[in-house]
Formats: C-alpha cells, structure tokens, sequence
C-alpha cells in the first residue's frame, strides 16, 4: 500500500494540465515574443494562463508576473523593493518565514541594511501589536508568510497587512502553501504582493507567479529582452505556464468541496494520533492550513529519536511524510521554526509533517495512524502510547 501524505512539499502534476501542456510542447511551440503566427498562438496560450492564475486570487490579470516559481516570487517581491532605495533602509519578516525570505533578509543585511526579524508564540503565530511596535519611519517592506509549511499555522494577514497600510510600507506575503487551499482575494486582502507557485496546487514544477498591486514599481532581478513587462526578461516556459493556468483555475473551480474535505481528513488524522503521548501536536490547530497535520516528539531524557527516522520507518512501509520543511530534510540541525516557537533544541529535531491531498482517502488516514503507532512503538517501547 503506497500513500502519499508530503502534499506540502510537491503535488502530483494533475492530467488536466498534463494534457495541455502536451498539446503546447507539440502543437503551439513558438516563440511568445515572435509577430508570426506560431509566435502569438504561443503569447495567446501565456494570456490565457495569466487570466487563469489571476482569478485563483481574483487579481486584475495584467498584475501577474510569471516566475520560475515561489522562491524566484519572494525574491523578486523582496528585492524588486529594496534595489529601489538609494540607501539602506529597513525592512520586517517574522522569525518562521520560508528559507526564500530569510535568506534574501540575510543577504540584505550583509549590504547594510536593517532587518527586524518578528518574534511568534508558541502556535507560531505574529502578533499584529509586535508588528506595529516594529515599524520604522524608513521600514519600507514587511513580509510575513501566509500558511507556514512545516507547522501549518496560518498568519491575521488582513490584519497585518492593514497596519502595513496604515503606516505606508509595501506588504508582501508569501502564499505558495494557502493559494488553492485557501480562498484568496487580493481585491479585499491588503497585500501589494503575493507569491504563488504552480507545484503546490497540482500544476507542472518550474513555474510560478508574483501577484504585483497596480502602482507598486520593483526593480527587475534579470536584464533581458524586457518579458514580463519587463519585470521577469527571458523567453517564457510555455508549456509550464500553461499547465499552471489549468491547474490554477481548476483549483478554484474545487475550492469550496476540496478545503473541507480536507479540513475533515486533517481533524480525522489528528482525532488518530491522540493517544500518543509522545506525538505532541505543534502549530495553531484552529488557524491552520486544512491540509496540514504536524508533531514533534516528545522524547525521555537519554532517547535520541528525529523525525528524520520517523521519515525514514514510514518510507520503508509505503507511506511518505516529511521531517519539518522539505528544505531542511537533509540536514540533522534543529528546526528553525520550531525553535523560533519556543521549543527546545532536542524537540526542534524531532518535527515531522503529515500532508493530505486530493487523493487521500479515509483508509489512508486510518492506516497512516496504525502504521505510525507500530513504529513508534517499536522505536520507543513502554509508555509512549495510551492505548494501543
């Protein structure tokens, strides 16, 4: 029995977009920036897809910039900002950001500018009073991420980003986990930009989006022939762009049967693992992510049990999960969103991640946490379990 429970991470390409993307690769090849026929059957097919993705957000679809995905959005977002200042300024993230804002934030400050880093609570959540303590005269971006991948707890973006507004910086959020989980719109949202990638939602990998709010001017990362109304140069990914159309607006279309599906299956994953006393759940279970199930372990003073090997046992029964966030599933150092939240170093190495997606079912959930308690109490045998 194979089960996929790593949602977060990546997405199965879904036919739809498969087929049409098969259908550009041999049929509609051109050049988009070519005045030919074969070149603007290609520039239709990439309009298309822009008013597809733009209404995942119900976003004016001139304000969609295509990427080679959310990291290439962050930093766009990120940079696009700062590399208009003539001189340093400040700039706010929070302290559970994804590795593609805090290492632009990083690189920022080695160039001297100042970044305040926000701290969160125990659920891993930004409180919007830190954040308006926080503002400066010369902060000129605030970025704060959306639903956080590795413990599931989503950020009041309405409400940070209206202290943003109020104060006259630019809000940027990195949507990649919420967009096709969550409903977004970017009409009622005060965000100035969003970042969103197609691989999460069941698009093509390689490809994904900034939403830019009419009137917000970023300077460009690449020099080129000026694609992307200039703000993303290089012959566009066609195909890619295309299944990311099609995935994104059939993720709209499911939207409201999908999230509560989902939403029953997360509850129903964490109703199973209840008696585990060693699995304890992190992140903000009414705030959270409807995909989204996440543990550390709780582990006697001595043990020395990761989430990797929990990774690792599941793998050997068929059943894929994560150990944190996917970037750090090789690396034996703690959790640094773990261990922003508070927790310890040894707990901060034993985070793993369970994600549901369109193809979990109930027996998969059900099976998932028969499996999971077999191992865990083979690994850690004694009083690890209530019941079994």
């Amino acid at each position: 029995m194979q089960i996929y429970l790593d949602y977060s991470a990546t997405t199965p390409t879904r036919q739809e977009a498969i087929a049409v993307m098969q259908t550009v690769l041999t049929q509609q090849w051109g050049n988009p920036s070519s005045l030919h026929e074969w070149g603007q059957r290609a520039a239709t097919i990439i309009e298309q897809a822009r008013v597809q993705v733009a209404g995942l957000i119900n976003a004016d679809p001139e304000s969609i910039i295509f990427t080679s995905g959310g990291t290439e959005a962050d930093n766009l977002a990120i940079m696009g900002v700062v590399r208009r200042q003539a001189v340093p300024q400040h700039i706010i993230i929070s302290s559970v950001e994804h590795s593609a804002v805090t290492e632009p934030a990083n690189l920022l400050e080695k160039w001297g500018w100042e970044v305040t880093r926000l701290g969160v609570d125990y659920q891993g959540r930004v409180n919007p009073q830190d954040l308006k303590a926080a503002l400066r005269h010369n902060t000129v971006l605030v970025s704060i991420i959306y639903g956080q991948s590795e413990i599931g707890t989503i950020q009041p973006i309405a409400e940070l980003g209206k202290i943003v507004q109020q104060h006259g910086a630019l809000f940027h959020t990195d949507a990649v986990q919420a967009a096709g989980r969550l409903s977004i719109d970017v009409q009622k949202l005060p965000v100035d930009l969003l970042s969103l990638s197609s691989h999460k939602l069941y698009g093509p990998q390689g490809v994904g989006a900034l939403y830019i709010r009419p009137g917000v001017e970023l300077m460009p990362l690449l020099g080129g022939g000026g694609q992307e109304r200039g703000m993303r140069s290089g012959t566009q990914a066609v195909p890619i762009i295309a299944g990311f159309g099609v995935a994104a607006e059939l993720a709209a279309e499911e939207l409201a049967t999908e999230t509560p599906r989902l939403i029953k299956l997360r509850d129903r994953l964490f109703t199973q693992l209840a008696d585990i006393t060693g699995l304890v759940p992190t992140g903000d279970r009414e705030n959270r992510l409807p995909h989204h199930v996440s543990f550390y372990l709780k582990q006697a003073d001595g043990e020395k049990l990761s989430g990797k090997t929990l990774v690792r046992q599941l793998n050997l029964a068929g059943i894929a999960i994560s150990a944190g966030a996917a970037c750090h599933s090789g690396k034996l150092s703690p959790s640094p969103i773990l261990l922003a939240m508070g927790y310890s170093t040894k707990a901060a190495t034993g985070g793993i991640r369970l994600t549901l997606g369109r193809d979990t079912t109930e027996a998969d959930i059900d099976w998932t946490a028969i499996v999971l308690k077999q191992v865990l109490q083979r690994l850690i045998p004694g009083e690890l379990l209530v019941s079994y």
